[in-house]
């Protein structure tokens, strides 16, 4: 037995417990938490076989009650001794996608991000945003196979792309290679077709969270998305990060929404709407380039599940969807390089170079921080990708 040592200010301390998916050699993937700068092993720990699983799907499955019982039995456990058997040095594993995606919608819940895109894309209207975007959470299913862990690398798509001032497309690598930075939230337990989520009950269904970057084309995105929307420009790779940290810990972290005017119908309706006050970083090529703020988003998590739900839609366990881009009024807290370069038309200096879009070999990471318990903060890990050259 061993007693495990982490700082109170810790960003993985006993506030925060993420769960994960971790192997080491020899080994099939199994569940363990993040508690400072060690991996403990969840089926040892607590002498439950639901969490020698490689995913975390049918722990969620089982719903709020027994999320509720494992996170207070897990902190009980950890601030005694651990079997030594349990405990792994982060360096010392491998992580894994933490949950099986079983669908992936995402949306569009930025008003300062959605307004930079009608400002770029529609620069004649004399209104930024859609008529529709104040009354409803815009968003779009993705495919939820091209969701990968951090580290993955991300291999430039091709596709169809309309060159400035041609007529008709071309084929061929995307040359306005994008990110967006953006939270998603999955679905612990889910709801029977024809029954919808309330937006007053997402914390019944809501398992946690994670960074999100969803990978974007911009020169395909473009040619393709009227008047369907997003297709082959996103749906080649998402990156998660490999902690979920569990909605209960981020409860200090709630804070209201901005002002939603007009008033939404009732099935949006929250006293009040909360977000989360999450602070996210953008890096690129090691350098830090962006910090947008999730807690400017006008949409809430809660109104996105029952938005998505309201039709009479199921949901299941390991569902995901996202936030859309992150971004906040200034350009350093913009979460895509579209919105941070004006287009392209204003580059930025990444590690002593004008850059606008992504070249091969580059490589981004996405990190963040929230308040935690007691004035602590807890952390999110990361999620990092690299450009590779497009597959001829």
């Amino acid at each position: 037995m061993t007693r495990l040592s982490v700082p109170e200010d810790d960003l993985f301390g006993l506030t925060n417990l993420p769960y994960g998916v971790y192997s080491v050699p020899g080994r099939s993937p199994r569940v363990g938490t993040r508690f400072g700068d060690f991996v403990v092993d969840l089926c040892l720990l607590l002498d439950d076989p639901t969490f020698a699983a490689p995913s975390l799907n049918p722990f969620m499955a089982q719903g709020r009650g027994r999320w509720d019982d494992v996170r207070s039995r897990l902190r009980s456990a950890l601030s005694g001794d651990v079997p030594d058997e349990a405990v792994h040095a982060v360096s010392d594993v491998t992580l894994h996608l933490p949950f099986e995606v079983a669908d992936y919608v995402d949306f569009y819940a930025s008003e300062h991000h959605a307004s930079n895109l009608g400002r770029l894309f529609r620069p004649d209207s004399p209104e930024p945003l859609m008529p529709n975007w104040k009354h409803l959470p815009v968003g779009y299913h993705g495919r939820s196979a091209s969701v990968v862990v951090s580290g993955t690398d991300i291999v430039r798509p091709s596709g169809q792309r309309l060159p400035a001032g041609a007529t008709a497309p071309v084929f061929g690598p995307s040359t306005r290679l994008d990110i967006e930075a953006e939270v998603g939230f999955i679905v612990g337990r889910g709801n029977p077709m024809g029954s919808p989520i309330p937006a007053s009950s997402a914390d019944d269904h809501l398992f946690g969270v994670v960074l999100f970057n969803d990978w974007s084309a911009r020169d395909i995105q473009a040619w393709e998305y009227v008047p369907l929307g997003p297709n082959l420009g996103k749906s080649f790779a998402s990156t998660v990060s490999p902690w979920v940290v569990p909605l209960a810990a981020l409860d200090a972290a709630r804070v209201p929404v901005p002002p939603q005017a007009p008033s939404v119908l009732p099935y949006l309706e929250m006293s009040p709407p909360w977000g989360l006050d999450i602070s996210l970083e953008v890096e690129w090529n090691g350098e830090v380039v962006s910090r947008p703020p999730y807690a400017a988003m006008y949409w809430s998590p809660a109104q996105m599940l029952a938005h998505l739900t309201v039709n009479g839609a199921p949901t299941r366990t390991g569902d995901l969807f996202a936030s859309g881009t992150v971004s906040g009024p200034s350009r350093h807290e913009r979460g895509a390089f579209i919105e941070l370069t004006w287009g392209g038309s204003e580059p930025v200096t990444v590690a002593g170079r004008s850059r606008t879009f992504l070249e091969d070999g580059d490589e981004v990471v996405l990190r963040a921080t929230a308040p935690g318990v007691g004035g602590t903060r807890i952390g999110f890990g990361e999620a990092r990708g690299r450009i590779l050259p497009a597959v001829h």
